[in-house]
């Protein structure tokens, strides 16, 4: 069996500028759906997998980050135990934030781009298989898209994209598209990776979302990378992936199944995934679809 899978990586170094001015203060992975910010809902799903150790790669004004899943303060607690019995499902709700997982938070230095989050976190990672995710994405699926990508990697021994099937043509100049040998009908063995090729050059539907479960092979690739990319504008990963796969290092792309992909960092699909949790909201969710019904949205 590979080495079990317990520490994840998530990159929130990010500026979030497609939400100024909302974001000069706020970190734009701590942007609320319904009432809970982000990032929680990318932390649960890890944690419901088993990670265990969770690093976050943050940078400058991302402090509010650390504060949500620390410890909570006092003077909060002696205001919801003031609160009697309607307040104690708050109350045990925010002390075991604390407790979801082992958070280690590491500032990133480096170039921008999304190889720069894992050599910041590779002494903390060591020889060990880990998730490789972003703050302002996640699944809302059922198993969860880390337990999906894990029993990928347990049955094929390999690093694992997460992958959705692209139905618009604008969708292929969005994403990484991945190409290989299909190993059933969600599975493909991986032997390119292409960013954002346009439909006519893609191998697949297959797009490279959300995150991926990679082995530490990956960290005998990053030191020559970064001199590799000199001429580009940012320090990527989907090229030191490819050199792996080049040398056949195995790599396989997991449609993610049963669930639904939501990039929080697009401000038309934050406003889709705000909507979509509030229909499903077991104490709005009437409320909310009774008010939609009740408005003329052609007027508005």
């Amino acid at each position: 069996m590979p080495r079990p899978v317990t520490k994840a990586v998530i990159a929130a170094a990010g500026f979030g500028t497609r939400f100024l001015p909302q974001t000069k203060a706020m970190p734009k992975e701590m942007l609320p759906v319904i009432d809970k910010p982000i990032i929680q809902y990318v932390v649960e799903e890890l944690v419901e997998a088993g990670i265990k150790d969770i690093i976050i790669i943050t940078g400058y004004s991302k402090r509010s980050i650390e504060d949500h899943f620390d410890t909570p303060n006092e003077d909060l607690l002696v205001n919801l135990r003031l609160g009697g019995e309607s307040k104690e499902p708050l109350l045990h709700e925010i002390e075991a934030l604390a407790n979801l997982a082992n958070f280690i938070y590491v500032r990133q230095k480096g170039p921008y781009g999304t190889a720069t989050p894992i050599r910041s976190a590779a002494h903390l990672i060591g020889d060990e298989p880990f998730i490789y995710t972003y703050a302002d994405e996640f699944f809302d699926a059922s198993p969860g898209r880390t337990q999906q990508l894990i029993d990928a990697y347990n049955q094929y021994d390999a690093s694992v994209f997460a992958c959705i099937r692209v139905k618009k043509d604008e969708d292929y100049n969005r994403y990484g598209i991945i190409g290989g040998e299909p190993l059933n009908d969600n599975i493909v063995k991986v032997s390119q990776i292409i960013e954002k090729p346009g439909k006519d050059q893609a191998p697949t539907d297959m797009a490279s979302v959300s995150g991926y479960l990679m082995t530490p092979d990956i960290f005998r690739y990053m030191d020559g990378a970064e001199a590799e990319q000199a001429g580009s504008k940012e320090f990527m990963i989907q090229p030191i992936m490819q050199k792996m796969i080049n040398d056949n290092i195995p790599f396989v792309g997991c449609e993610i199944r049963n669930g639904t992909y939501h990039d929080t960092g697009n401000k038309l699909e934050y406003l889709k995934t705000v909507v979509e949790f509030a229909l499903k909201h077991k104490v709005l969710g009437d409320g909310f679809r009774d008010y939609l019904r009740s408005i003329n949205l052609d007027n508005n």
